[in-house]
């Protein structure tokens, strides 16, 4: 199934211009996520269990994202005003709430993205044509891994597999990311989607 989900993207790089891929310097991956403004794309997830989710991500960095999942799972997951919240369909009950610094998420959500810093960079990797680079919070390792894939020209944040604090693997595979300027930051705020569910 995962060989199936890549196949979209094996198909565009293999019909990429023949140019010889290059390892991403940590610089390189440092200016382009720091150039991550607002942008959106379609995803795919492979749960820690095996099961598999799509959906929709948007992106405002710093500090801000939303996953919307399509049927059947129907979740939405916000990080906004330095919290991540998870909105279960199913429940009656408020959202499940953790402090973002304390999840991988926040090192792609930061405000400025130094993987140079020590410690910070645990693990890379370059295939012939991608390049991943595994990162934690230098100060508090213990919260987790996020291993960070991207292709060169023009530099491109493909997808990311998270390792949580007791080890559970989360892999978040991205269509193509596209800049969304309009983006309104109410699709951001916690506080306002609460309100709304309980109306």
């Amino acid at each position: 199934m995962f060989r199936l989900l890549l196949a979209p993207l094996m198909l565009v790089l293999a019909l990429a211009p023949a140019r010889a891929a290059e390892e991403l310097s940590l610089d390189d991956i440092s200016r382009y996520l720091n150039g991550l403004r607002t942008v959106q794309a379609d995803f795919t997830q492979i749960n820690a269990d095996g099961s598999i989710s799509t959906g929709k991500i948007y992106i405002s960095r710093p500090g801000k994202a939303r996953f919307e999942y399509n049927p059947p799972n129907e979740a939405l997951v916000i990080a906004g005003g330095q919290q991540l919240a998870i909105f279960d369909p199913k429940s009656n009950d408020g959202p499940t709430q953790y402090p973002l610094k304390r999840t991988p998420l926040k090192l792609i959500l930061a405000r400025k993205i130094d993987l140079g810093r020590e410690d910070m960079v645990v693990g890379r990797e370059f295939d012939g044509i991608s390049t991943t680079v595994t990162a934690q919070d230098p100060e508090n390792p213990e919260y987790g891994t996020i291993a960070m894939t991207f292709t060169d020209n023009p530099v491109e944040l493909r997808q990311w597999v998270i390792t949580d604090d007791v080890g559970d693997q989360t892999t978040v595979i991205l269509g193509l990311l596209q800049q969304a300027p309009d983006l309104s930051l109410d699709l951001f705020n916690i506080n306002r989607e609460i309100a709304r569910r309980s109306r």
